[in-house]
């Protein structure tokens, strides 16, 4: 039996998504500095684990400019767009600092949760150890990442950040998942946790902390951001109100989804991250 068309179609893009991965990788490989290592994080201890290691990679050579990248969801420190970006600051005479957050990557079968103040306490030991290595910290990052450096940088200071398909109301997307499988806040209140049958796992207390802390803060910082108009995690308006509320630039791909992975959105953000990037 020949698979439908739809099927086809997601064959073809895995596919060329590993073959654009492995290019990238080779090339990556060979003409730039890469040194993998851990970043310790003692201000969180949990049972049994003196401390949080994170792993990480230095692009490039040492620079008085340091990018760092916080990639998104189901996605890891040598994640596509985070590799081209990597370069790219290389190219334009940075170093770049990318990580995995808490369960993705080296990290995905730790017990340290993937939660909003487990995250925000790695980002601030990630901003610490950027500043030992450079005074200028600039800041690239994905979806939930744009989400977390929000939180945990707004104080700090970052000269410029660059956001790719950023996730601004988490409120929002946890209040349209529970609709969607008939959950109430009365039953998440009282379960605490509950899996879901698509693999996502609803909790209460990140549910808490995301209405407790919305995204409304001062940011002075210069941004830019990428966004695609099939993105169904995020709307329109909501980028537009983040973009209204701290003057950001924003570029809108007309059919660009959340994930930019194809060929043409990736030639879009090679674009756009060339320049944006000061």
């Amino acid at each position: 039996m020949r698979p439908c068309l739809k099927t086809r179609n997601i064959i073809e893009n895995v596919i060329e998504r590993i073959r654009i991965k492995y290019i990238l990788s080779l090339w990556i490989s060979e003409i730039m500095d890469k040194r993998h290592f851990y970043i310790l994080n003692n201000k969180i201890r949990i049972p049994a684990i003196l401390w949080i290691r994170i792993p990480a990679i230095l692009w490039g050579k040492q620079s008085e400019k340091l990018l760092i990248e916080v990639h998104g969801n189901l996605s890891s420190k040598e994640d596509t767009v985070i590799s081209m970006m990597a370069q790219k600051a290389v190219e334009k005479g940075y170093q770049a600092l990318s990580f995995d957050l808490p369960m993705h990557g080296e990290r995905v079968d730790e017990e340290y949760a993937c939660i909003p103040e487990n995250c925000v306490s790695d980002l601030a030991a990630i901003y610490e150890y950027a500043k030992s290595l450079a005074s200028d910290i600039h800041l690239f990052a994905c979806s939930m990442g744009a989400y977390f450096s929000l939180l945990a940088y707004h104080d700090l200071n970052i000269k410029q950040s660059l956001f790719l398909s950023p996730i601004v109301d988490m409120e929002r997307i946890i209040s349209k998942m529970m609709e969607s499988f008939q959950v109430s806040e009365e039953r998440l209140k009282a379960e605490h946790e509950i899996r879901l049958p698509n693999g996502q796992v609803l909790e209460w207390n990140y549910y808490c902390y995301v209405r407790e802390n919305p995204i409304r803060f001062e940011w002075k910082v210069p941004t830019a951001i990428l966004y695609g108009s099939d993105d169904k995690l995020t709307e329109l308006d909501e980028i537009s109100t983040l973009a209204d509320r701290y003057q950001s630039k924003v570029k809108v791909l007309e059919h660009g989804e959340h994930y930019f992975h194809t060929e043409e959105q990736l030639k879009v953000f090679d674009k756009w991250a060339d320049e944006n990037l000061l």
